[in-house]
């Protein structure tokens, strides 16, 4: 799609709004430190505290660039310009492309929008960047552990290092994963990762959200896999699969010791004799064998999910926070869904939280592009523009997550967990390349069919993190 402004021809692609309304809890500001291990919150279905939520979701980041063709300013104008790209999942309302529109509503600037599909966006940013033809502005990840996170392009000199506004937005204990010399993105979002729970198709099964993982695997055998099954998969998806195994982590590795990552960076622990990782990968395999997942789960694609949760056939599905809502206000309209915690052994919930979007000004920038950049940048790390784009995303607000009354909402049932700090970062945040995650999707594949064992799974994490 091609528009004008201010006689520039520009150009975007997938371009879509509709209207939404909005709504998420009145929040307050984080004091919070990841990696407190307080006790106290019994997992239960919550009904008098759900409401629906309206927002969308921006789901890990990943898809295909477009060149930045408008940056600068106008010839002969004082009309400042700059290009942003950010990745979609869907044609919901984008929280990015809200937040330019009224920026531009109130700011002599014109930005060129470049809204792209996930599926490949991490690769082709770092193509752009090297080319040095990227957007001016580009959605990062916080930390090292993906193919757009800032700590990685930080230290190939690809991004700028940005001002107080947006160091006084990174989440308490959160600092390292936006730079180790400075801030290099604006946080968007504190996402939290647990298990969509479709609670109308529960009741209408007689199923509750299982207490420990001996209920869980009792409920999938109970429920034979069809025609409803306890978990929908996208098990061709290596980003899903190993979603899944990082949410069960929570409970077997880092409710144990949160400090684990760190730990092996500095090399005291390791993938392949940790018993807790042991205990995840092992714990997937008893799922498969119990027909916790739909049938074909191994082949399917991330329609499963949606398609799943919507149609009722599958009762619980593995998502970043966001896409609670995102199902909800589309293809599940009118259902009711809740965000939990994943069983433990009988504990208390665990949970992993931590901003997983983040905007960042490449290095590359012109002058004037880059200057109306960081203003924009500046503004974006407002708390009111914090808020909005937590309402649209369906995600808890980088500013204010602390102390926010969750009762009623979605996130209810991971409240407790939340505001006791019994959470960790998102583990492959703070892993050291991207392989190390996708080793782990790709081999829990490998565990659905058969063709790899918990062993190889491991041992090739190692390898990947030490390479």
């Amino acid at each position: 799609m091609s528009y004008i402004r201010n006689g520039y021809v520009c150009f975007s692609h997938n371009f879509a709004t509709i209207e939404l309304s909005r709504g998420t809890p009145t929040l307050g500001h984080p004091d919070r430190d990841q990696t407190k291990t307080s006790k106290g919150h019994n997992m239960s279905t919550q009904n008098s505290r759900r409401t629906r939520m309206v927002s969308t979701v921006a789901v890990a980041a990943m898809g295909t660039l477009v060149l930045a063709s408008c940056s600068g300013s106008d010839e002969g104008g004082d009309t400042a310009r700059f290009s942003m790209t950010y990745a979609t999942s869907n044609n919901l309302e984008s929280p990015y492309e809200t937040l330019a529109n009224e920026y531009m509503e109130t700011h002599d600037v014109d930005i060129e929008l470049n809204p792209q599909p996930n599926d490949n966006y991490a690769q082709s940013l770092r193509t752009q960047l090297q080319g040095g033809n990227a957007a001016d502005i580009i959605q990062t990840a916080p930390g090292s552990g993906q193919g757009q996170s800032l700590i990685e392009l930080s230290d190939a000199g690809f991004l700028t290092k940005l001002g107080s506004g947006a160091e006084a937005l990174v989440p308490e204990g959160s600092e390292d994963l936006f730079g180790a010399d400075g801030v290099y993105g604006v946080p968007m979002d504190y996402t939290i990762v647990a298990t969509a729970f479709n609670e109308t198709a529960a009741a209408e099964n007689d199923v509750t959200f299982p207490a420990d993982t001996d209920e869980l695997l009792a409920t999938c055998a109970d429920l034979g896999g069809a025609p409803v099954s306890a978990f929908a998969l996208a098990g061709a998806a290596a980003p899903n699969t190993g979603m899944m195994a990082l949410s069960i982590s929570a409970t077997k590795v880092f409710a144990e010791d949160p400090a684990w990552n760190q730990k092996r960076i500095d090399g005291e622990v390791t993938f392949a004799e940790s018993e807790g990782w042991h205990d995840t990968l092992e714990l997937i395999v008893e799922m498969n064998e119990a027909d916790c997942f739909q049938p074909g789960a191994a082949g399917a694609g991330f329609e499963a999910i949606t398609n799943g949760l919507a149609a009722k056939s599958s009762l619980t599905a593995f998502v970043p926070s966001g896409a609670v809502h995102e199902i909800m206000s589309g293809p599940a309209e009118g259902q009711e869904l809740t965000l939990q915690p994943f069983p433990s052994a009988g504990e208390e919930d665990f949970i992993l939280a931590s901003s997983n979007y983040s905007l960042s000004l490449n290095a590359a920038a012109g002058d004037a592009a880059s200057e109306a950049a960081q203003d924009f940048l500046a503004w974006v790390a407002e708390p009111e523009q914090s808020q909005t784009f937590a309402d649209i995303a369906g995600v808890l607000p980088a500013s204010g997550y602390a102390e926010l009354d969750l009762s009623g909402t979605a996130y209810a049932p991971v409240a407790d967990a939340l505001q006791a700090d019994r959470f960790a970062p998102l583990p492959n945040s703070q892993w050291v390349n991207q392989s190390v995650y996708d080793e782990l999707g790709s081999g829990v594949q490998g565990l659905l069919t058969g063709q790899s064992t918990v062993d190889d799974v491991l041992a090739a994490m190692d390898q990947a993190w030490d390479n």
